[in-house]
């Protein structure tokens, strides 16, 4: 039933033919071109003060005004922090049933869903059900808030049937029996398929429709200026939440080293031979785990591995200062980077 109705849902967001929530027919999101090194989405319903943060931010002028709706095209702004050119997009304030396309919602969300962090903005002031209908609306287009996606893998066959196997136990509802019904729903009949953690049948589903977007995220409370310290205790007990007013310049501080910690950006500096390292434009890169030279050199250009010789790393990575070092030498935050190339 799962399956059928996911399956459903997915042809009425999307038209027969299930075009992903990102394509043409699927209501066109807002033109902006993707600029710097991070991209970051504000959500929020109307009049939250995400066009006061954009300006707060970036210094981009985002028209702000005492009614809703003030702001109704993808206003983008950049910022520097640490180095690193953050894009903003303040994109206009969603309603209830903006995945069904009221209120421009479905260009909204799919503008959302090409940000590395979406900062889900909401009045300190309103109540916390408004950021429920915000979940529910990210859902449905396809956007999974703070997950990863499932280890599961899934290879079709031309015949053989279906063959399951789980790698650890499973005790949300996945089976052999559920699974054949899942696949024979998607009208897969031949595939092998292995699960190697616990997984619900919702995100066994997400993995066979394939197109959904795993995107961290922040909620900002705005206007906390306009509640007690008591209710801001309350507010203090939610994960990954920050308070700030944007209107007084509250936390603004706290705010820009979460969406740092959340994109999971690291600077490396690097150094022409016989000059100084260049410490005001790092290369920034994204990973959750340290990153190796090799994507370094990807970062920079895709053609430098054809002729990479080593590497001479400064920093916490290196084990004396300098370490002569392979393309698989795992990176630390804030190194120096020296590449040589191969000679001739």
């Amino acid at each position: 039933l799962k399956a059928k109705l996911a399956k459903l849902r997915s042809e009425l967001l999307n038209g027969p033919g299930g075009k992903s929530a990102g394509s043409k027919d699927a209501g066109r999101g807002f033109d902006v071109t993707k600029s710097g090194d991070t991209r970051i989405g504000l959500v929020g319903f109307p009049s939250v003060g995400k066009s006061t943060l954009l300006t707060t931010l970036t210094g981009t002028r985002s028209e702000a005004a005492a009614y809703e709706f003030t702001t109704l095209t993808c206003i983008p702004g950049t910022m520097k922090y640490k180095g690193a050119r953050i894009q903003v997009l303040d994109l206009p304030g969603i309603i209830e049933g903006a995945a069904e396309g009221k209120g421009r919602g479905r260009q909204v969300i799919s503008t959302a869903r090409t940000c590395n962090l979406i900062l889900v903005v909401l009045d300190a002031g309103k109540p916390l059900t408004h950021k429920k209908i915000i979940e529910a609306e990210l859902f449905s287009f396809g956007i999974r808030i703070n997950q990863v996606p499932p280890n599961i893998k899934i290879v079709k066959k031309e015949a053989g049937g279906i063959g399951y196997q789980e790698m650890t136990p499973q005790t949300k509802g996945m089976n052999a029996e559920v699974c054949r019904m899942v696949l024979k729903e998607f009208k897969i009949s031949c595939a092998e398929v292995i699960l190697r953690e616990d997984v619900t049948v919702d995100q066994f589903i997400d993995v066979i429709e394939g197109n959904r977007a795993y995107i961290p995220v922040l909620y900002v409370f705005n206007k906390i200026d306009s509640i007690t310290i008591e209710e801001l205790d309350i507010l203090d007990q939610m994960p990954n939440y920050v308070p700030i007013s944007s209107r007084d310049e509250w936390n603004l501080d706290e705010l820009m080293e979460e969406i740092w910690n959340k994109c999971n950006m690291l600077r490396i500096y690097t150094k022409p031979k016989g000059q100084i390292p260049d410490y005001d434009e790092p290369v920034i890169l994204h990973s959750a785990k340290n990153p190796t030279v090799e994507e370094f050199c990807n970062r920079i250009h895709k053609s430098l591995m054809n002729s990479f010789s080593h590497a001479w790393v400064w920093g916490r990575s290196a084990k004396h200062q300098p370490q002569r070092v392979g393309k698989d030498h795992e990176l630390m935050d804030e190194d120096v980077v020296q590449i040589v190339k191969k000679a001739g």
